[in-house]
């Protein structure tokens, strides 16, 4: 848990020098993130990651004009649902006064709504339009009715946003809806009657109402062994230099589709000094879990490593002997490369019982993709990446930025 016009965003992304330094910036508003672990079955990560990957290209191919396989429509529109495994939560308010709603936060998709738990209220700010919307994310999906209404996020408000209001939401126990801050070509198309307009996100209009003074955030997550807590933060409008160390280094947003539409960049994986995925296309994404590489990646990493896929959580599981010997993953992207270490590729041990595993094991967060590379999205760097990397999103000049943090190395897992 879709991306200005796409020609624009990849002309401006060719624009970006190699490997250019974010300066800091002051200016940046932030709002506090929950880490929220919501499993209901011991397959449940696995599916839901596997699901939200299979949807997340068919929505790229649809927005590209590819024409879906059967098995690809049925991904976007029917596929069975999951509730969402681990997520990062916003406490939004929608309103005057503002409800306050509990919202994913997505980079894999663009559309703020709300109405999953908590129903929408209208207010003297709320106005109905005459559009319906729908979105259907592999790990779950909504329809209902598009609003404008004042959103509030911490200190920010947003005269007017646009926000999907749910008469019908499945996959979304606990929480009330998504806030989408992904590219805003991926609003392309959940409005009916079919038009080609695009909803400004929540960052666009923060930046063209001069709110915030770059139209960018900044996104923190921290390795935790809790199942839920307030870790993670969104830095509106910059960055926040107390959460990263070193620089921020600039990658521009790949060219090459699926993974266009999305926070995609093109990126090497090595496996200690292995090359198991050349250079290719994949996306940024703080709606999955794991980091998803392509099949015939995991199967060089499988027989680097020693894992075996365990039948009751579905994840990779290594012995403490593998472990002792487990090396670095590399990520190289734009001439940067970002370590992986062997603590940080594995599931925090003491939180095994929550995916249904045994506490003696030892589980991986890196995991099959589900197709060959070669495909145009052939891997996610999700959670299991982002919680060790600071990373930007910058709309302006459409590139993605990490830089390294205290987590980077640390060994709390």
């Amino acid at each position: 848990m879709f991306p200005t016009t796409l020609l624009t965003t990849l002309l401006l992304a060719l624009s970006v020098a190699a490997n250019p330094i974010v300066q800091v910036r002051n200016s940046h508003v932030s709002l506090p993130l929950s880490r929220r672990l919501n499993v209901t079955s011991a397959h449940n990560l696995v599916q839901h990651d596997l699901r939200r990957a299979k949807a997340l290209k068919a929505r790229g191919k649809a927005l590209s004009g590819a024409q879906l396989t059967p098995e690809e429509a049925a991904v976007v529109s029917n596929e069975p649902l999951d509730n969402q495994a681990v997520s990062y939560i916003a406490s939004v308010g929608v309103g005057s006064p503002a409800t306050t709603y509990e919202l994913i936060v997505d980079t894999g998709s663009s559309n703020t709504w709300v109405g999953a738990g908590t129903s929408y209220k209208k207010t003297s700010t709320s106005t109905k339009t005459s559009n319906r919307v729908s979105v259907s994310y592999g790990s779950g999906s909504f329809s209902g009715t598009e609003y404008t209404d004042t959103v509030t996020l911490g200190s920010l408000t947003i005269a007017g946003q646009s926000i999907g209001v749910a008469s019908s939401a499945s996959g979304f126990d606990g929480v009330d809806g998504i806030l989408g801050i992904g590219p805003v070509d991926l609003t392309q198309g959940t409005l009916s009657p079919a038009t080609s307009s695009l909803i400004p996100t929540v960052t666009d209009n923060l930046f063209s109402k001069g709110t915030i003074s770059a139209n960018e955030i900044g996104i923190s997550f921290e390795p935790t062994t809790q199942e839920e807590v307030v870790n993670g933060e969104i830095a509106w409008g910059g960055t926040d230099s107390s959460k990263y160390t070193g620089s921020i280094n600039y990658t521009p947003r790949t060219s090459t589709s699926p993974a266009s539409f999305y926070w995609g960049i093109d990126q090497t994986v090595k496996y200690g000094t292995t090359t198991i995925l050349s250079k290719t296309a994949g996306i940024v994404d703080t709606g999955t879990t794991l980091v998803l590489l392509a099949s015939d990646a995991i199967s060089a990493y499988k027989k680097a490593t020693g894992a075996v896929q365990d039948n009751t959580t579905g994840l990779l599981r290594i012995t403490s002997a593998q472990y002792s010997k487990l090396q670095s993953l590399y990520f190289t992207t734009n001439g940067v490369t970002y370590e992986l270490t062997p603590n940080a590729q594995i599931w925090p041990r003491s939180l095994n019982s929550a995916i249904g595993g045994s506490s003696s094991s030892i589980y991986l967060i890196v995991g099959d993709l589900g197709s060959s590379s070669g495909e145009g999205l052939d891997f996610i760097n999700g959670y299991g990446f982002l919680e060790r990397f600071y990373s930007v999103f910058n709309s302006a000049n459409g590139s993605v930025g990490f830089a390294t943090t205290p987590y980077t190395d640390a060994t709390t897992n």
